[in-house]
């Protein structure tokens, strides 16, 4: 097996993203790299809680490191298209976890 050039995870464990859609979205992901004949370079996985509640459902794409919130099926072509083929992270689905108050 070689070496994926991208893995996206899927949070579909936990308190929230799974009654948010999560299978959904991991479904549409993989349909989607499916489609594009990418499923040996591309890898989409289900994975256990990102401890992100309530802003899900949650992917996060290595090696870049980029969290997406709140997304939908719907996203899935966009994710793909501009992130995973592309090497554009979707700015509207980013997610930065807000950082505490300074004191």
């Amino acid at each position: 097996m070689s070496v994926f050039e991208k893995h996206a995870f899927v949070c579909v464990y936990g308190k929230t993203c799974p009654t948010q859609g999560s299978e959904a979205v991991w479904q549409a992901l993989r349909d989607e790299v499916k489609a594009c004949g990418r499923l040996d370079s591309i890898r989409v996985n289900k994975s256990g809680c990102l401890a992100q509640c309530g802003n899900g459902p949650m992917v996060v794409v290595y090696p870049e490191q980029v969290w997406y919130g709140r997304v939908a099926p719907e996203d899935a072509p966009t994710i793909v298209k501009a992130h995973l083929l592309g090497e554009q992270p979707v700015e509207r689905l980013r997610y930065e976890k807000a950082k505490p108050a300074a004191s």
